[in-house]
């Protein structure tokens, strides 16, 4: 145990300078090696104990590189949102939202390729709805995923700050989430005394990662900064998606096999979905149902063919800009007839 939190401590200070330089992703590096120490549930406390830690020694070294404009009007928006996604998490798969964010982080994949002076044209201040606006989505990610670092990194890195500027005003814009998070995981029960010990190992880490920081930044230009935050983001966003796919894959029970008809079908948490696609028709979708699902005047042509059949199967087929039909598949003596029926 004493060798997992020495490994755990250096991990994190590792972790929380590249997250300084590349504008997050220590959860990335963390969460895994806490897994493996703690309980899942009780991972995210460990680790908010360590990133208000973080964001707390962040401005304490750079406060005079705060862009007060853009806190006055983030976080006032971003708290209330907080507070909803952590509400609505007992309601919401977070997985399917990490998978949104993915494909965000990914997009920014162009952005590697464009010179100092195609980046710096694209930094400007946005306007004071929109910086609430994406304060406001920002605490409902991270009250939801635990995390929004890198999701929002391309906010600051094309308002055009500095890199101290962005590395004070993105920590003093999130300590306030990370606070509401653990009083809500004390409120709640998702912590234990292990969890707080770990929690206190990772802050003390951070702490030193924050300082050792302040003299790393001064060696790098605004535009390798950039460069290295945009390409955080696109390496974070394809790592993202392989993880999330992969639990959703477990987690729904998300499987092809062939159906009775020799059909390609699709399960998915236990509903069973037919894709395809022919030229007269278009792009159809077909679903297994059962007869109590039926249209009352398809329920009196499902009894009258039940008397002449062994057996009868029904899908529901879904078209495009069409009535959805219902196909049977009637048995006798082992041999098929189909019938088509429109709604």
């Amino acid at each position: 145990m004493f060798l997992e939190i020495i490994f755990l401590f250096f991990a994190t200070i590792f972790a929380f300078w590249l997250s300084s330089i590349c504008g997050g992703g220590a959860s990335l590096i963390l969460i895994p090696i806490l897994n493996i120490i703690i309980p899942t549930t009780i991972v995210p406390f460990s680790l908010t104990i360590g990133t208000f830690a973080s964001s707390a020694s962040r401005i304490v070294l750079f406060r005079k590189y705060i862009n007060w404009h853009i806190f006055f009007w983030f976080v006032p928006f971003s708290i209330p949102a907080v507070l909803i996604g952590a509400l609505l998490i007992k309601y919401l798969n977070p997985l399917y939202l990490q998978l949104v964010v993915g494909f965000i982080l990914i997009g920014n994949f162009h952005q590697l390729f464009k010179n100092i002076k195609e980046l710096n044209s694209n930094s400007k201040p946005y306007p004071k709805l929109l910086l609430s606006i994406v304060g406001f989505i920002a605490g409902f990610i991270s009250g939801v995923t635990g995390s929004v670092g890198l999701l929002f990194n391309r906010f600051y890195l094309r308002y055009g700050l500095n890199k101290e500027e962005i590395v004070a005003t993105r920590a003093a814009n999130e300590i306030f989430l990370h606070l509401i998070k653990l009083i809500f995981y004390i409120a709640v029960g998702l912590y234990s005394t292990y969890s707080l010990w770990l929690g206190v190992v990772i802050a003390a880490a951070s702490i030193i990662s924050t300082y050792s920081v302040k003299f790393i930044l001064p060696f790098l230009s605004d535009f390798l900064f950039r460069k290295i935050g945009y390409g955080s983001m696109v390496v974070s966003g394809l790592f993202l998606l392989v993880v999330t796919f992969r639990s959703i894959l477990q987690k729904d029970q998300i499987y092809l096999y062939t159906n009775t008809f020799d059909e390609r079908t699709l399960n998915w948490r236990n509903s069973n979905f037919i894709l395809e696609f022919a030229f007269d028709e278009g792009l159809e979708i077909e679903r297994p149902i059962n007869s109590l699902e039926l249209p009352q005047n398809l329920r009196i042509t499902h009894e009258k063919l039940n008397s002449i059949y062994d057996k009868i199967l029904i899908e529901k087929v879904y078209r495009v800009a069409l009535k959805p039909k219902y196909e049977f598949y009637c048995f006798k003596n082992n041999i098929l007839t189909k019938l088509e029926i429109e709604e």
